[in-house]
C-alpha cells in the first residue's frame, strides 16, 4: 500500500527499526546520557520504566521521520541501500545534528550529551535509510 508513491510498509518497518536502534543505543549509553543531562534515573523514571505516553510520542515521531526520509529518498531517486544511507547522513547533518548542537549549546549541556543524542539520531536515520533502500518507497 502506498501514499503518493511511498510504501506504508517500508515506513512502518523503518520506524520500528529506528525505535529498536534507540532502545539499544540508550540501553548501552543510558547511564552516560543521564549523567550528561544532569538527571538521575529516579528523576527520569520514577516508576522504573519509561512512561507509555513518551514511548508513544517517540514512535509516532519516528513514523513521521521515516515517512519524510522515504519522501526525500524517493524524490531524489536514490532508492538503494547506499542511497538511503547517504541521504540519511545528509538529512542528519543538515537538520538533526545542527539543531541538537544549537539547542544543547543554549541549554549549556555538555558536548557529551550532544554526541550521545546526535549519534543516536544518526544511527536511527541510517537504519531507516537502509530499510527504505531495501524495501523501496
Amino acid at each position: 500500500m502506498t501514499f503518493s508513491g511511498i510504501s506504508y510498509l517500508a515506513v512502518l518497518v523503518a520506524a520500528i527499526a529506528g525505535f529498536l536502534v534507540g532502545m539499544v543505543w540508550y540501553g548501552i549509553l543510558g547511564e552516560r546520557w543521564m549523567a550528561a543531562l544532569g538527571k538521575s534515573k529516579d528523576e527520569l523514571l520514577p516508576d522504573g520504566k519509561p512512561p507509555i505516553a513518551t514511548m508513544a510520542i517517540s514512535f509516532v515521531s519516528e513514523l513521521v521521520m521515516a515517512w519524510m526520509l522515504a519522501g526525500v529518498i524517493g524524490h531524489i531517486d536514490a532508492v538503494t541501500v547506499s542511497g538511503g544511507i547517504i541521504t540519511a547522513f545528509f538529512v542528519w547533518l543538515g537538520f538533526v545534528a545542527t539543531t541538537q548542537l544549537v539547542n544543547h549549546r543554549y541549554g549549556r549541556y555538555p558536548l557529551s550529551l550532544t554526541a550521545i543524542d546526535a549519534g543516536h539520531w544518526l544511527a536511527v536515520l541510517v537504519a531507516m535509510g537502509i530499510v527504505i533502500g531495501l524495501m523501496g518507497t
